[in-house]
């Protein structure tokens, strides 16, 4: 897999981001499927008001002042393309 980066996110609704990656590409990526999924490193994003707080780290979406991401690889790979 090539070296990905995302280089802008946009909350669209409810958990759902509009991911615009490095090479162009475009995605829609819906974070519930993470927070039901038992891994308790996401859970504070099921507060709407913590996982309204994101944030570009220049390479990835953070949230916690950094102490929450997701892979950009990850979410290249399970994104629903758009276009």
């Amino acid at each position: 897999m090539k070296l990905v980066w995302i280089t802008d996110a946009q909350i669209v609704e409810g958990y759902t981001l509009y991911l615009t990656f490095n090479d162009g590409c475009r995605k829609i990526f819906d974070v519930s499927s993470l927070l039901n999924d038992g891994n308790p490193l996401y859970l504070p994003l099921k507060d709407i008001g913590v996982f309204s707080d994101m944030e570009l780290d220049g390479w990835t979406v953070t949230w916690n002042n950094g102490t929450i991401d997701i892979a950009p690889e990850f979410l290249y790979q399970e994104g629903i393309p758009i276009d």
